[in-house]
């Protein structure tokens, strides 16, 4: 028996440093080399300066934001707990077309940007009240990006024209010009419009 422990214990010390510290250490000494931006997060930084060691980062190009205030953009719901956009606990909330509870929040989410924006009657664009599958979407579609425009515009005092035109200078195309819809980075463009006032 010791005769065939010894060689077990031997490999499992073995592949314990080779996959448990060697593989990682050299695969993280890769990424920080051949794409050090994406390897640290893909951090968004304030007024273009280079955050360092995540100080000076005002989020993450992947992860959505809350934004509540009506002079912001607003994205798509999180559906993570137990607060939203929760990187640590990515999920969708798994409730099906026919769940009450999903007819429930839409009518809530619905009801909120409505109160918020009483003369807007236009339909609501639906991802500005459903939850993306990992619950940390931080883009909207530009329909969902115009929708809002009246409300921000009024509320920061500025001309409507003004703020479709950043939506549309924010407005990012399909990956490779065919993959995906157009969409509107959320963080992106509320540190654009900020930088208007």
């Amino acid at each position: 028996m010791l005769k065939e422990l010894k060689p077990a214990l031997v490999l499992l010390l073995i592949m314990t440093l080779v996959t448990g510290a060697i593989y990682p250490l050299v695969v993280t000494g890769i990424a920080q080399v051949l794409f050090p931006r994406q390897a640290n997060g893909s951090l968004i930084e304030r007024d273009g300066k280079p955050a360092k060691d995540g100080v000076g980062a005002v989020g993450s190009k992947f992860i959505g934001q809350p934004f509540s205030d009506p002079k912001h953009f607003w994205g798509r719901p999180s559906a993570t707990s137990p607060y939203p956009y929760n990187a640590s606990a990515s999920s969708g909330s798994n409730q099906g077309p026919l769940n009450p509870a999903l007819a429930d929040a839409v009518r809530d989410r619905i009801k909120s940007l409505r109160d918020a924006d009483p003369g807007n009657a236009a339909p609501v664009p639906v991802d500005l009240v459903t939850a993306s599958g990992s619950g940390l979407d931080p883009h909207i579609s530009p329909a969902a990006a115009e929708y809002q425009v009246a409300r921000i515009a009024k509320a920061r005092g500025l001309d409507p024209q003004k703020v479709r035109a950043l939506v549309a200078e924010s407005t990012e195309g399909r990956q490779l010009g065919f993959l995906g819809e157009p969409r509107v980075n959320v963080l992106r463009l509320n540190l654009a419009l900020g930088a208007l006032n």
